[in-house]
């Protein structure tokens, strides 16, 4: 934005009109003012500025927060990673031969930064001063090279932007700003460089190309900073005019060009809060009068906005008039197309009778010729006979007819063949002519109907690659899905196999008890069988002898089977039986821990797929 010393000219105004457009002016101003104020992650450059007013300057700790916020930087990675990928600019390969700097990551860095601003314009490969304006925000954000970029970049497209109006020299117009407002606030200092021929080149320009990091300590250009990008672009213009002004006592005492260099150098313990405060009183003059200009530009581009929707009204009246008038020919048109061919088909359906007449003619004299050709060979038949030819005569009659048999067959087929072209050459002209009116009249619907197409065809690609990229994300978490399905059956899989193996193991078990029992008790049943015979034998003879009983029970003995390894088995069974029921229940309880942990996981992996489907949605939204 240019600024001109000088009081804005208004027109007179009737003291009622002063008051409506007070009224009307603020109206339109809140607005406005409330949305520029409005910063991101929740900030407010009103309250910023009555901040750095009070104390002035931002928190160290917050600093670069509050100027990423003030500046709107888009931390754009992907433009950034593909400047950076086209490697070091030509005209930065020797930077350390111009500029020395000890750290070697401090000038990669500056290499790299100048190299990027390059390659994003071709201007700053040939600016001379581009490395002293980037290198105290390099020195900065050496840590954090995209910021450093953005920084850079959003400096010189909204404080610089006027600098290469006149490049590569130095921006006459830039620094006949500075000499009005130094003209229009301290005369007699610009007198005095006047008569000592010192030019703002030497004052001024020095000042901006290094963005004052030659002539403040860090903390105050810190503080410098905090203010330029708190405030109007304007604001570091005026920045350089206090400083000159705060110099003046010494610079008035310079009466040689080498005394106004040196003490451009010695600028440095100039105090910064005189130059803010003078900045800051030329900023709010100007704002004052840039906001009465703003005002009366506002009424003038409402009446504008008037007249254009007017104009606009007018407008689309008569695209409404004239698109009526397009569908009402492009109607006739059809209706004419649509007669045309009724009348064509008809013309041909003409054509076509005339041709059957003129073929049915035809035949209807080719066969009266055949006729007339049969009554001759039956006449000249009837004389062979009645004259009582030879054998050798009849030969030659039978070889005449059937020469003039082959003879008629030849011209049936001439004439079919002929009249078959001609037929072929009609309808095929006839096919010709219809396929291309066809074809003019689906052009001319196809010219009617071609932005339709292409409106919905645009949209629907829009909607299928979005569907698509739901589909793939959707496939994915599937494809995931189904090998942790996998490798939850596969464990199942090897699990049954476990407690298959288990359960057959206790099946064995659970028969050879089952036989044991079976021993047991046949061999309980004989026991008791021979003490009740021994019992009845006895009461009958009290006075036998009992040792052939006990021979008896001996060889009785012998023949029954050996149950005492089976009763021993039989007793450690049960206690086998009861751990093998335990760990029945334990593999039972995993199993359903398992089955459970698997419900879990799906309903988990449901959850985010529907989580990720509707995100997509809503972005679009």
């Amino acid at each position: 934005m240019k600024v001109t010393s000088g009081r804005v000219q208004q027109p007179a105004k009737s003291r009622g009109s002063k008051i409506q457009t007070r009224i009307l002016k603020q109206d339109l101003t809140g607005d406005f003012e409330s949305k520029k104020n409005e910063l991101p992650d929740g900030l407010n450059k009103k309250c910023l500025q009555i901040l750095l007013k009070g104390y002035g300057e931002y928190p160290t700790k917050y600093r670069m927060f509050i100027w990423r916020s003030l500046l709107q930087l888009p931390e754009n990675h992907t433009a950034f990673s593909s400047l950076i990928d086209k490697g070091t600019h030509v005209t930065f390969l020797n930077l350390q031969k111009k500029y020395p700097i000890k750290s070697r990551k401090l000038l990669r860095v500056l290499q790299r930064t100048l190299s990027a601003l390059a390659h994003w314009s071709v201007i700053f490969s040939d600016t001379p001063y581009l490395p002293l304006l980037a290198f105290p925000f390099v020195k900065l954000f050496q840590n954090n090279q995209l910021i450093c970029f953005e920084v850079i970049a959003t400096l010189i497209i909204n404080w610089c932007q006027h600098w290469f109006e006149y490049f590569p020299n130095p921006p006459i117009n830039i620094l006949s700003m500075i000499e009005n407002v130094l003209a229009f606030h301290d005369k007699e200092l610009l007198q005095h460089f006047i008569d000592h021929d010192i030019t703002s080149q030497l004052y001024a320009w020095p000042l901006l190309e290094t963005v004052f990091s030659e002539v403040l300590t860090r903390e105050e250009w810190l503080k410098l900073f905090d203010n330029i990008f708190s405030n109007h672009p304007s604001f570091l213009l005026m920045t350089v005019v206090a400083y000159n002004i705060c110099s003046r006592v010494p610079l008035l005492n310079c009466n040689l060009k080498d005394d106004f260099e040196t003490v451009e150098d010695m600028q440095a313990e100039v105090d910064q809060q005189r130059v803010e405060d003078e900045a800051w009183y030329q900023k709010q003059e100007l704002l004052r009068k840039a906001e009465e200009t703003r005002r009366e530009m506002l009424l003038q581009e409402e009446e504008k906005i008037i007249q254009q929707r007017q104009r606009l009204a007018a407008v689309k009246r008569e695209l409404k008039v004239k698109e009526m008038h397009l569908q009402d020919a492009a109607r006739r048109r059809f209706l004419k197309l649509q007669q045309d061919q009724q009348e064509m088909e008809l013309r041909r359906l003409d054509d076509e009778i005339g041709r059957k007449v003129y073929m049915r003619d035809r035949e209807i004299a080719a066969t009266a010729r055949d006729l007339e050709m049969r009554q001759l060979e039956l006449e000249s038949q009837k004389r062979l006979y009645e004259k009582d030819l030879t054998e050798n005569q009849a030969a030659v009659a039978k070889e005449m007819r059937a020469d003039a048999d082959a003879y008629r067959r030849k011209v049936d087929l001439e004439e079919h063949m002929f009249h078959k072209l001609i037929e072929a050459g009609e309808t095929q002209s006839q096919k010709t002519q219809k396929v291309i009116k066809e074809n003019l009249a689906k052009a001319e619907q196809a010219c009617l109907n071609t932005d339709w197409q292409i409106q919905s065809l645009h949209k629907q690609k829009c909607d299928d690659l979005q569907r698509n990229k739901c589909y793939q994300e959707v496939a994915k978490l599937l494809r995931e899905n189904r090998r942790k399905e996998i490798e939850i059956l596969n464990a199942m899989v090897e699990q049954e196999a476990k407690k298959w193996k288990e359960a057959e193991g206790k099946e064995f078990c659970l028969r050879s008890a089952k036989k044991a029992s079976a021993l047991s008790d046949a061999s309980r049943k004989w026991f008791l069988k021979q003490e009740i015979n021994a019992a009845v034998e006895h009461a009958e003879n009290p006075c036998h002898k009992e040792e052939p009983r006990f021979q008896n029970e001996q060889e009785d003995s012998s023949c029954l089977p050996r149950t005492s390894h089976l009763n021993d088995s039989s007793e450690m069974h049960p206690s086998t039986q009861i751990s093998l029921n335990r760990r029945a229940v334990e593999w039972d309880t995993t199993e359903q821990n398992l089955i459970q942990k698997v419900r879990n996981l799906r309903q988990r992996l449901t959850a985010q797929a529907r989580h990720r489907c509707q995100t997509p949605h809503l972005l679009a939204a």
